[in-house]
């Protein structure tokens, strides 16, 4: 199959020597939309505003106070924080009005939080990153019934984190179907349950290293056993 522009992450994952390529692909994009935020974008009013009224969630605050463009977040914070205080600002005019009677009680948030609670369920970068990423899914997909050699890359590969192997298997009824179904699920299975071993036993071993009676045995694959773990159970890539 000849290589077009949206297969090419993907691809690029796979070939990636990694614990698990849907986390390789989505930390790409992660990387890619904290940049771009952070870029000159930030003075684009277009972007202002949806930083403005979206916010970001607290890891990708996080990361974007790493980035040290403390000029660009702090204009980025500043008009969120105008917003913010002017919404709210109106929403507390609308106070809560207790019921009358013994047993009844206000039912639903306040405007106040509603506000807040929407708020806190929306983030930019994450928006940014879930557009995307929904469409390397399907890309993903769309090459294991149109290509061979994609085929070999999933076997080939060390598998995946438990969160992307279940969601692996929660969309693959939406893509496959028959044959086609039964032959990715067996695979997937497969990669996911032989690499997972090996990373565990790994990670024993790693633990046998802190007993004197293996103090002076080899390393093997073992020094780097944690943070493999950490992605296969966590889908965190560290840093």
């Amino acid at each position: 199959m000849k290589e077009q522009l949206y297969t090419i992450p993907v691809n690029d994952a796979f070939d990636s020597d990694c614990e698990c390529p849907i986390c390789v692909m989505y930390r790409t994009l992660e990387e890619n939309a904290i940049e771009y935020t952070m870029g000159p974008s930030y003075m684009e009013d277009d972007n202002r505003a949806m930083t403005d009224e979206m916010g970001f969630c607290q890891h990708h605050i996080r990361s974007l106070y790493e980035q040290k463009n403390r000029l660009g977040l702090a204009l980025i914070l500043k008009t969120h924080s105008d917003k913010l205080i002017r919404d709210l600002k109106g929403l507390s005019n609308q106070k809560p009005t207790s019921s009358n009677g013994l047993f009844k009680k206000v039912t639903g948030p306040s405007g106040v939080g509603a506000y807040v609670n929407k708020l806190e369920q929306s983030c930019f970068i994450c928006q940014r990153i879930e557009n995307t990423y929904q469409r390397y899914l399907d890309t993903l997909f769309h090459l294991w019934k149109k290509d061979s050699a994609f085929q070999n890359k999933v076997r080939q590969c060390k598998g995946f984190c438990v969160y992307h192997y279940g969601v692996l298997y929660d969309l693959a009824p939406n893509h496959l179907k028959g044959k086609d179904l039964e032959d990715f699920l067996r695979i997937v299975d497969t990669v996911f349950f032989e690499n997972a071993k090996r990373v565990n036993e790994d990670l024993e071993w790693f633990i046998n290293k802190y007993d004197y009676r293996y103090e002076k045995e080899p390393w093997k694959n073992a020094k780097d056993a944690i943070p493999r773990t950490i992605i296969k159970t966590n889908h965190t890539i560290l840093s």
